[in-house]
């Protein structure tokens, strides 16, 4: 059996307006086509605010590590990205921060430098605990005219002339830890070892004066200890540098300058000594020390300021023999000199891991004085000193807790060194 279905017209025209409705009419496509354009214009820009905002958010960074050495505890640091900014951005690339953690990162390198020369200078009181290991290498070359005999008419020299040339070289490897104790205390000890060489030369060998005499000593072992603390008197704040109080004191630890055997190299035939030297090299003084200084450190993006002053005091102190001629045994005691000493300089930090400064050190040293047994002080003619050296710098982190310190120092004066070669490695937990 068959179903006959009719048509009827408004079937018919029913039937056409849904036809029709399926089919997009001609500006709807056009809207449509807008829609997606104007979406990826809108992703495009939303790529572009993201990268700003990185940019954004690093110097703010940034900004802080450089005003963190600043701020004090009063100062208010800049605010960091809102949550929702935050949350914004899209997982990190290359060059920009995406955890707190790496931020953290960011910051503490961007101060580095700025910790270095403080560690160098004065104390770095943010750090527990530092181990440094340093290696010094300095030269010495004297030349004294030394006359024998005496001046006639005021004018013409009668007896020996001869000049003495005195060559040191000394290796001194420095073991030295500093425990920071609070954030403004801090407890130093440094052991040092050293190894010296030194050649003597006098004219005049045998009666002759172009004949010359040489000889060589050495000597090695450790030096004098000395034990320090640093006390950080005021945090760095608007103009006012960072303040930082020394008191230390030096045991005389290493082997001293007096009651030392001698090998005489010439006598005359009157058995007065020519000619003679130790037979082993000192590497201490031989006494007790005191000091007390004070530094400054003053950051002026991207330089810092560093400056330091203070005295050395020397206690008396008696040994079984302190005459220099070898034939002869004199006890007594020995009072070296007061010290003062200053000096000031500038680093320029580079970047985040390097820093270059130059700076002048001076060391002023009075008389030494001698008191034989039972007897009066006298000083000691010549023992005064004025040392002043030129130094040049560069520090380089080389890991997040390690650091190579260089130093070049240049004397001026005829006291200091002729030069000084130092290599630092501090190891900071």
């Amino acid at each position: 059996m068959h179903t006959l279905f009719r048509l009827t017209p408004l079937a018919l025209a029913a039937l056409a307006a849904t036809a029709f409705a399926q089919q997009p009419a001609p500006s709807e496509g056009a809207d449509m086509q807008a829609l997606i354009a104007q979406l990826e214009q809108l992703k495009a820009n939303y790529a572009q605010e993201v990268r700003r905002l990185r940019e954004l958010d690093m110097q703010v960074q940034a900004m802080q590590a450089r005003l963190s050495g600043r701020a004090g505890p009063g100062t208010t640091p800049a605010a960091p990205l809102a949550p929702a900014a935050a949350s914004a951005i899209p997982p990190s690339s290359e060059g920009y921060a995406s955890s707190a953690v790496e931020a953290q990162q960011a910051k503490q390198e961007a101060r580095r430098s700025v910790d270095d020369v403080k560690q160098q200078q004065a104390a770095l009181f943010s750090r527990r605990f530092t181990i440094e290991n340093g290696l010094t290498y300095a030269r010495y070359d004297r030349k004294q005219l030394t006359l024998n005999g005496f001046l006639a008419l005021d004018a013409i020299f009668l007896g020996n002339i001869a000049i003495e040339n005195v060559e040191s070289d000394s290796l001194t490897y420095n073991l030295a830890a500093r425990w920071g104790v609070s954030p403004n205390l801090t407890l130093n000890m440094d052991v040092p070892y050293l190894a010296r060489r030194t050649v003597y030369q006098k004219g005049g060998a045998g009666g002759a004066a172009a004949a010359i005499a040489q000889e060589e000593t050495n000597g090695s072992g450790i030096g004098d200890v000395s034990l320090s603390a640093n006390y950080r008197l005021f945090a760095e704040r608007g103009w006012r540098p960072e303040t930082v109080l020394t008191g230390g004191v030096t045991a005389p630890t290493g082997r001293a300058p007096y009651g030392l055997d001698w090998k005489v190299i010439e006598r005359d035939d009157d058995d007065y000594i020519r000619f003679a030297v130790p037979q082993e090299q000192p590497t201490g003084n031989g006494v007790w020390q005191a000091n007390l200084g004070v530094s400054m450190v003053k950051t002026a993006d991207p330089a810092i300021l560093f400056a330091n002053a203070g005295y050395i005091h020397s206690f008396p102190r008696g040994f079984s023999d302190i005459d220099s001629n070898p034939d002869t045994v004199n006890p007594g005691d020995v009072k070296l000199g007061g010290s003062v000493y200053f000096g000031a300089g500038v680093a320029f930090a580079f970047n985040e891991r390097t820093s270059l400064s130059i700076s002048f050190s001076d060391k002023i040293s009075t008389r030494a004085s001698t008191r034989f047994k039972s007897g009066e002080w006298v000083k000691v003619i010549g023992s005064d000193a004025n040392a002043a050296s030129l130094n040049l710098g560069v520090t380089y982190a080389l890991n997040q807790h390690t650091t190579l310190v260089t130093l070049l120092g240049i004397g001026l004066t005829p006291d200091a060194p002729d030069f000084t070669l130092a290599f630092k490695v501090p190891y900071m937990l």
